[in-house]
């Protein structure tokens, strides 16, 4: 992790020092998800299979769990563990219970009111990474909402063998049918439906490559499905004074570096002596790390940067978007009103990244890449749809109408324009009949 000096970079080293690790999402990766999708699409279950037993090597009977496989795999998980589960689903739910759709209703012209209304999105399909770090929180992050919005069909993938903590939490947050399925194969099932898996209209949660091209690809077609946000790989950005403590800032950077070797780590600071305590605290914690050569791919890609003051700390963190952004500098709250592009921000030395990715209440499905500049993180409002309602009163259209028969005519869409004429004509007929 290389320590560089703001103000002696040029604009294009700049550039660079913002730059996250290319995401492969060459021609490779998108043939074999285009052939995956493909089969799916074409074959259902049977290219399913296929799939599951070469790529997520699955020799079981059933692609969906028996309640009998869910109730065994809930038992295997010790009292400790389910606690804490427990817990975190308890903040999670009261912070997304609390995320109440926002109502509007208003005449914006004598007999004319319009007004805004809500409804879950019926079908979801909710996609929890294993491998290595088998996600058990993302089970929470996603079924949680989906539950709270009231969406009737919540599906969950994840890839074989599915550890049993997953399948706890997802249970416990509500969640009835699980899926052993992993990769693209799952993206692709989820979003046109087999024989054994249904179609749903939303998928959501974190994958690797493959995982993120299907969702990329299944949402640019009409027939596939929607999709929560652009994905990439975890990062942070710490914003840290000559105030902070070494080790709390070393602690953090290392908590996304151990996420994968494409995780991008950036350490912003205006005391050279932070920096470089810092650094040194980083090297000493990586050699306890059992994910140590992990972390250390990610580090060689992220960046310490010296700043003139906390101004232009500010100025960086918002320019580079980053998914999780701490704040490690004294009175952090003051920095706040400046800070405009994050998925999260973690205020104060006792409040690690790490609480917000699994019991503070907090979502930690998050836009990572840059997204945060345009993208939010994951809410209950995501599960549902917003749509609007209209009321117009005979007095309301004879009201407004010729501004719309004056617009259609602009635009040349007569059609339009009758639309309204037919009904201005009918209320004109109306009132010389009353006369007579």
């Amino acid at each position: 992790m290389q320590l560089k000096v703001w103000q002696d970079l040029s604009e294009a080293e700049r550039l660079q020092a913002l730059t996250r690790p290319a995401q492969d999402d060459g021609a490779r990766v998108r043939g074999i998800v285009e052939e995956i999708i493909a089969r799916i699409k074409q074959e259902g279950d049977e290219a399913l299979h296929h799939y599951s037993k070469t790529l997520d090597h699955f020799e079981g009977e059933n692609i969906e769990l028996t309640a009998a496989e869910i109730e065994a795999a809930c038992a295997q998980v010790d009292k400790k563990l389910k606690a804490a589960i427990d817990q975190a689903y308890k903040n999670i739910k009261a912070f997304h219970k609390a995320q109440k759709p926002t109502h509007v209703k208003l005449e914006t012209f004598p007999g004319i009111t319009c007004r805004t209304a809500a409804h879950a999105i019926e079908s979801v399909g909710l996609y929890v990474p294993g491998g290595s770090a088998p996600l058990v929180s993302t089970a929470l992050m996603l079924a949680v909402p989906a539950k709270i919005a009231g969406c009737q069909e919540i599906i969950l993938c994840s890839p074989p063998p599915i550890n049993p903590a997953i399948i706890y939490a997802a249970v416990r947050a509500g969640v009835r049918r699980i899926f052993n399925l992993g990769g693209a194969q799952a993206i692709a099932a989820m979003a046109y439906g087999t024989q054994s898996v249904p179609k749903v209209l939303k998928i959501f949660g974190p994958g690797n490559q493959f995982v993120t091209m299907a969702k990329r690809l299944v949402s640019d077609d009409a027939a596939g499905a929607a999709i929560d946000m652009p994905a990439g790989p975890s990062e942070v950005l710490v914003i840290a004074d000559k105030h902070a403590n070494p080790r709390f800032v070393a602690a953090d950077l290392l908590s996304q570096a151990e996420h994968g070797p494409d995780s991008q780590v950036l350490l912003l600071s205006d005391s050279r002596e932070l920096i470089e305590a810092a650094l040194k605290a980083a090297d000493e914690e990586l050699e306890t790390l059992p994910r140590k050569a992990i972390a250390e791919k990610s580090l060689a890609k992220s960046s310490a940067i010296l700043c003139e003051d906390l101004q232009q700390c500010v100025e960086i963190s918002n320019r580079y978007a980053p998914e999780h952004l701490i704040l490690q500098t004294q009175n952090a709250k003051k920095l706040l009103p400046s800070l405009h592009n994050a998925g999260s921000i973690f205020v104060g030395a006792f409040t690690p990244e790490s609480l917000g990715d699994y019991a503070s209440g907090t979502n930690h499905t998050l836009p990572t890449y840059g997204y945060a500049k345009t993208c939010s993180a994951l809410g209950t409002d995501d599960y549902r749809r917003r749509y609007t309602i209209q009321f117009a009163s005979e007095r309301g259209l004879k009201g407004i109408g010729h501004v719309v028969q004056d617009l259609a005519a602009a635009e040349s869409l007569q059609a339009h324009r009758n639309a309204v004429t037919v009904r201005l004509e009918e209320i004109e007929k109306r009132g010389r009949c009353k006369k007579k």
